[in-house]
């Protein structure tokens, strides 16, 4: 269905929260198409697929990671076409609200850097328990998994229980993305929504590095599937 209103950040939201979500057919086309999946990809938070060749990546990687520090230049580098990619669904009407919604707190970023270069990131919506995943990209080896590898640690950490990929794609399905029936996504998208959960705290810096790397693995190794 394509829209024919005056999308708000506010009026976004509320999509959200129902399991609808936009996306233009391409980065010059400003119309916008609603989609509400059926069946609906997720990736368990519970069930992460973590490779050992990646954990190791991310224990020993000279990159440093980040959170909400260039949400700009992130969904700049997801809407930047590839070779692989020549097009994106992110248009100029999307960059808009989602930098509404990140200045409201519900638009969130992790950034890679190689020194002062952004290499890779991911950004999503964060409403109550649930975080719906939008884009990625990398521009180095394994950027936007490490970015990945942080958001589902960062996300068990603060008690989120939905992690949205809206559909399972190849690369989604290595770290265990799944599809489930549209009844069963809006049970547990309810349920999401009656947490009193956040992604980042006010005070809160944002910087990660080594440590918290080191950690981020740690703590998803407890309870997910390590494969080689």
């Amino acid at each position: 269905m394509t829209d024919s209103i005056d999308l708000t950040p506010e009026l976004l939201l509320r999509a959200y929260a129902v399991g609808m979500f936009p996306m233009a057919r391409s980065a010059d086309d400003e119309r916008l198409v609603w989609f509400d999946p059926d069946p609906r990809g997720i990736l368990p938070l519970d069930g992460f697929h973590l490779s050992r060749r990646l954990a190791r990546t991310v224990r020993a990687t000279a990159f440093r990671a980040t959170v909400n520090r260039d949400f700009a230049g992130v969904i700049d580098g997801c809407a930047k076409g590839t070779d692989a990619r020549p097009d994106t669904w992110i248009n100029q009407r999307i960059r808009a609200l989602c930098l509404d919604l990140h200045g409201m707190g519900h638009a969130h970023s992790v950034e890679i850097w190689d020194g002062d270069d952004l290499v890779g990131g991911l950004y999503g919506v964060s409403l109550r328990g649930a975080f719906f995943g939008e884009s990625m990209f990398s521009r180095a080896r394994d950027a936007s998994k490490i970015a990945l590898v942080h958001l589902v640690a960062r996300l068990r950490r603060r008690g989120f229980t939905l992690l949205d990929t809206q559909f399972v794609t190849g690369h989604l399905e290595q770290f265990g993305a799944i599809e489930i029936s549209r009844p069963l996504y809006r049970r547990r998208l309810a349920e999401a929504l009656r947490l009193d959960v956040s992604f980042q705290r006010p005070d809160e810096e944002g910087w990660t590095g080594g440590e918290d790397a080191a950690a981020a693995v740690a703590a998803l190794a407890h309870s997910t599937t390590e494969i080689s």
